[in-house]
């Protein structure tokens, strides 16, 4: 039985999906990366700056870590320790496995709950009751909707937000709401996926919420297909 979760062939909804979320992550580090590359081209040859650069740097590395980790658990790739485990028979491996993803899975929910509660005041809602479960929602909360970002520039396409959370104030910069928005939405991401790991591992098609032993394998693998290839080591042909 494999770690990975692509033994199925997936359906063109799925292909899609997948797609869009590799390139949404592509997408986020190339535009990273841009704007660094741009920031430093304007510092040291035009002694100027974006000086909006760092931020938004910040911000798109916030975003891309939060689809990453959840992006991870769905395919299958985060790493993890197995030593212990696997001394176990099948069935103990697979009690285990369990246990682990139904921990993951209160964690994650509790991860949810903290992140709405967090999120919400900036876009004018109101956080969950309840210390670890939610069991309502607050009511009176200081509203933060009025909080800008430090330099990032208010995009027009955003302006609706002055009248639906900031009573028709405009805002000079963007609201925090917005970058702050991947909090929920990556949290609630990473319980979707693992609550799917969850049911793969209790259907038996999948081991286990990590993948280890399998990149040691990758490593012997590379190594068999260099020493096929005639080169050593030390990446000199042995001839």
């Amino acid at each position: 039985m494999s770690h990975q979760t692509g033994d199925k062939p997936q359906s063109a909804i799925g292909r899609f999906i997948d797609a869009l979320e590799e390139n949404v992550i592509a997408g986020i580090l190339g535009v990273m990366t841009l704007i660094t590359f741009v920031n430093v081209v304007l510092r040291y040859v035009f002694n100027q700056s974006l000086i909006w650069g760092l931020e938004v740097v910040l911000i798109l590395f916030a975003w891309l870590v939060l689809l990453g980790i959840s992006y991870g658990f769905k395919k299958n790739t985060h790493l993890g320790v197995d030593a212990v485990t696997n001394m176990l028979p099948e069935r103990g491996q697979r009690i285990m496995a369990i246990l682990a993803a139904l921990a993951c899975v209160i964690y994650a929910a509790l991860l949810m709950k903290g992140a709405w509660d967090y999120w919400a005041p900036f876009a004018a809602l109101q956080p969950t009751e309840g210390r670890w479960f939610p069991t309502g929602f607050t009511e009176n909360t200081r509203d933060r909707a009025f909080y800008i970002t430090d330099q990032v520039p208010m995009l027009e396409m955003f302006r609706w937000l002055e009248d639906a959370i900031n009573y028709g104030d405009t805002y000079d910069k963007l609201p925090r709401v917005i970058p702050y928005f991947i909090i929920p939405f990556g949290c609630g991401l990473i319980l979707l996926r693992v609550v799917q790991a969850t049911i793969r591992i209790i259907k038996g098609e999948q081991l286990s919420l990590i993948v280890s032993h399998e990149a040691e394998e990758d490593v012997e693998r590379a190594a068999a297909d260099l020493n096929a290839a005639g080169v050593n080591s030390d990446g000199l042909n042995k001839e």
